[in-house]
């Protein structure tokens, strides 16, 4: 399994109260593979994600990303695992205003190991037209391809995404996902995404439904369909 879960625990304390957010959770994702996590706000999602990316730490449990053991890396391992292995695309694109589209995907790239070339993948997320505009001439949509561009042109194994729709109308979600679709078919690269829309769960090869913390059910799909016959 190129990911794996293994009773993975995460709590957080405010004051006196302290809130177990994951209880035991157990996953595995195959290498080329696309897995939504289903759930409601609140049950624990973004914190599996972030552990599993190492920005998050968690108290005890396990977790193998391609056999890197992320859960006993040094605060500078974990740096290095972030900069090398795992893309973010977040809900919100979080792109440096001042800084054009090209030179947003260039931050990224130049501290790359093996990054890919940056104007193949403007061409590929449908933005090298844009290549010299600045954030705040983009829309929403527009913006989005930006922040998917910028995590996949580091050339990461695992691209994570938070809620990458969640801002977005119908038709260009819709068009995000036929384009993380398409970077998961051309490029390989294994995909996890987070979502509480269970329409998208469609397209996935696994899914996995969290509530409260705990993974209630987990589906392999036999049949995977192209985003684009996605309604909700």
């Amino acid at each position: 399994m190129f990911i794996k879960v293994e009773n993975l625990k995460k709590s957080y304390t405010t004051g006196e109260v302290k809130t177990q957010v994951l209880k035991g959770v157990n996953m595995a994702l195959e290498k080329g593979e696309i897995g939504v996590i289903l759930g409601p706000s609140g049950s624990g999602k973004s914190t599996l994600l972030n552990v599993i990316g190492g920005i998050d730490r968690s108290d005890s449990g396990e977790v193998l990303v391609d056999n890197i053991q992320v859960t006993k890396l040094s605060d500078k391992q974990l740096t290095d695992y972030r900069r090398d292995n795992v893309g973010f695309i977040f809900q919100f694109y979080n792109l440096i205003p001042n800084l054009t589209v090209g030179e947003n995907i260039e931050v990224v790239s130049n501290i790359s190991k093996s990054p890919l070339n940056t104007d193949d993948i403007l061409k590929a997320v449908g933005m090298y037209d844009k290549k010299h505009r600045f954030p705040k001439e983009l829309s929403g949509g527009e913006q989005q391809r930006v922040s998917i561009a910028r995590a996949i042109v580091k050339n990461p194994k695992l691209l994570l995404c938070d809620e990458p729709t969640g801002a977005l109308d119908f038709a260009t979600s819709r068009e995000i996902l036929k384009l993380l679709q398409q970077i998961n078919k051309d490029y390989g690269t294994t995909i996890l995404m987070i979502t509480h829309n269970s329409a998208i769960s469609a397209m996935a090869n696994r899914v996995y439904r969290v509530r409260s913390g705990e993974i209630v059910e987990q589906v392999i799909n036999k049949t995977i369909m192209p985003a684009e016959r996605i309604e909700w």
